[in-house]
């Protein structure tokens, strides 16, 4: 394996002030422990106790107490949590607060781009859930049936998705922006009876029918029964025998509602990741799974507190939408949700939404980062962003540059980024940062508690200061229960390549500090002549030109070095394509990484293929440039990007 060089000084250190506010100090203390290395070593070490610690201390309710943490009887990549216990988890996010001081607290802040705004208390959000609830039940849903959710970011979409779960159904958030194709697999793949969807929404000031996609996807569905529909444009609709209105279902319907008393471990949510090659996986969480874990990571690694505000830039396709919906609501907080463009009408759209809901933590990702930085400062500085205290970002690994000008100019150079990154399948993250770890640019602090992750080479033995695998050694509560209907790949995917150990498939690198980096997908490595090479070191180099907004960095078949480098940029406004510029961005690799690592080709475009999420799908860019077949690309948010790959590979032959 490769020495790792990335990584830099010291760019936040916690304050006084941030370590004794600190929940993670506070649960430190709880335990007797003596600090956090003492805390992670026996979160790993004493799986039973710190799982039991942490539902102690997020104030789980259960119906029936489970008698044991977890069951590995039938081997760790099948274990089994709180068993025996029955809970539901709707409970914990909406009905405990009812007679509480958090019962007029605001549940959620919502925002629709045209400016229409809407609050609803935790007492609000709870009544709209039992209406809607009993609205479903109506229509003949109950437990176990698999519900999907096609809709914006709207109030209605949060009541839905609780209301499915409070009757013991399985719910399937899918992307807003999906196409029809895409909405159609998953819920085939599913077999969904309600599907729930809108008349469309707003993008950049363009009405965006919904109902036209779900009508073609449920098409030759015999299995979906029920269309909800929710009225967010007020648009005229062609509504079939199967249609119904979102008002008739839940308007006239009490708001009170008997919640279904599901086993603890069983299955309430179906997430189906964005990967770009076969058929979509359906990652299957339950009621003690994905919303603990979620909750814990905004504990110890967000510090996130009663009563704050979070605003995570996010779809309820992606997991962190509903990481953001179970985390805040178990902690009494306050969820803000935003519907349209984050540049439109203006560019100071996502920092007026700050200012004007006095958001606390922000979470974004870096191409989101990059794609604002191409209005300069002042859309920043002519807001008040002072009611942040923590910024977070996932999604994809950081280049320098776009970290260092969301910690100087949004954050102040005063508020920690914590970086965090794990995924769909494991609730959360593998790794993160905290409020008492110093950080460096672009880095994690390590594994969140509780996870007992490592960073190993080919033959799985520990490495440090080089680039490697992320692994897990240990079963953590908020690990999939397995993909829907295809158990054998779900263990083929995760638990093949060594023995007891889940291979998450991200590069990884510990430095000399002990601060962790992601590097990227493995499956994107580049191998050139025996050299092994992460994409972003590559593409940090690239975007350190200062016409470079935006790279993307493959490897290609060579007869002499096994593989050739090829890089895509997207240049900042202002800047042309040039021999020039090509020469340059030539010599800049060379000078950093070495003559052997010298571009094959350097190409430039408009867009990178990013899906709905914002990462960088390397492998699609990969299999454009190479004219091989490129899978499932639903996930997209972009597909014409991966025509004009395809377009260049065409011109050069």
């Amino acid at each position: 394996m490769d020495r790792f060089e990335f990584g830099g000084h010291i760019a936040w250190r916690p304050t006084q002030e941030y370590i004794e506010h600190s929940r993670l100090t506070a649960f430190i203390r709880k335990h007797g422990l003596r600090d956090l290395p003492d805390l992670m070593d026996r979160s790993t070490r004493d799986i039973e106790w710190f799982w039991r610690a942490v539902i102690d201390d997020l104030g789980i309710e259960f119906f029936e107490p489970y008698t044991k943490v977890l069951d590995v009887s039938k081997g760790i990549a099948q274990a089994r949590w709180c068993i025996g216990g029955r809970m539901n988890i709707v409970h914990n996010c909406l009905e405990k607060w009812s007679g509480s001081e958090a019962a007029d607290r605001p549940a959620l802040h919502w925002e629709g781009e045209e400016g229409v705004t809407r609050t609803l208390t935790y007492d609000e959000l709870r009544r709209e859930t039992n209406r809607a609830a009993n609205g479903f039940r109506a229509l003949g849903i109950g437990r176990g049936d698999r519900v999907a959710l096609f809709m914006p970011m709207c109030p209605e979409l949060i009541a839905a998705f609780f209301a499915v779960i409070k009757i013991g159904a399985v719910v399937l958030p899918l992307f807003s922006g999906y196409g029809v194709d895409a909405v159609a697999t998953r819920l085939q793949d599913a077999g969904v009876t309600l599907l729930l969807t809108a008349d469309g929404f707003w993008r950049r000031g363009q009405a965006i029918r919904m109902k036209d996609t779900a009508d073609a996807a449920v098409q030759t569905m015999a299995s979906v029964a029920h269309v909800v529909v929710v009225s967010r444009l007020g648009l005229d609709l062609s509504m079939g025998p199967r249609d119904v209105r979102w008002a008739d279902v839940v308007s006239a319907q009490p708001d009170t509602c008997e919640t279904e008393r599901t086993g603890a471990d069983d299955p309430l949510m179906i997430i189906y990741t964005s990967g770009t090659t076969g058929r979509p996986k359906g990652a299957v969480h339950t009621h003690c799974g994905f919303p603990i874990k979620t909750a814990q990571d905004m504990v110890h690694a967000f510090d996130v507190h009663a009563g704050e505000l979070m605003y995570w830039v996010s779809d309820m396709g992606w997991m962190m939408g509903p990481w953001e919906v179970f985390g805040m609501t178990l902690l009494g907080g306050t969820m803000v949700l935003y519907d349209g463009a984050l540049d439109f009408p203006s560019p100071d759209r996502l920092w007026a939404l700050v200012e004007r809901h006095r958001v606390n933590i922000l979470g974004v990702s870096p191409t989101l980062i990059r794609a604002l930085m191409r209005h300069g400062e002042a859309p920043v500085r002519a807001r008040d962003l002072s009611s942040l205290r923590v910024l977070g970002s996932t999604g994809e690994p950081w280049n320098p540059e776009p970290w260092r000008w969301f910690f100087d100019v949004v954050g102040g150079g005063r508020l920690p980024i914590i970086n965090y990154s794990g995924g769909t399948e494991v609730s959360g993250g593998l790794v993160a940062g905290n409020v008492l770890t110093p950080l460096k640019p672009a880095a994690f602090a390590g594994p969140p508690p509780g996870i007992a992750a490592d960073v190993v080479d080919d033959q799985g033995r520990p490495v440090r200061g080089q680039v490697g695998e992320l692994v897990v050694r240990a079963p953590w509560i908020g690990m999939t229960r397995g993909f829907w209907n295809d158990h054998e790949r779900y263990l083929q995917t995760y638990w093949s390549r060594f023995p007891n150990v889940w291979v998450h498939g991200d590069w990884a690198a510990i430095d000399e500090d002990g601060l962790w980096y992601i590097l990227g997908r493995s499956d994107d490595t580049i191998k050139i002549a025996g050299k092994r090479l992460g994409p972003a070191e590559v593409e940090s180099v690239l975007v350190d030109d200062p016409a470079v907004l935006e790279a993307a960095a493959i490897g290609v078949p060579d007869e002499l070095k096994g593989q050739a480098l090829v890089c895509f940029c997207v240049l900042r406004p202002g800047h042309e394509a040039s021999l020039t510029l090509t020469e340059r961005l030539n010599a800049l690799i060379i000078d950093r990484l070495g003559k052997p690592l010298r571009p094959r080709a350097i190409e430039f475009v408009g867009d990178l293929p990013k899906t709905r999420n914002a990462k960088v799908m390397r492998r699609v860019i990969r299999t454009a440039y190479l004219g091989e077949p490129s899978g499932d690309l639903s996930s997209l948010e972009n597909p014409q990007a991966v025509e004009e790959i395809r377009a260049i590979r065409t011109v050069r032959g």
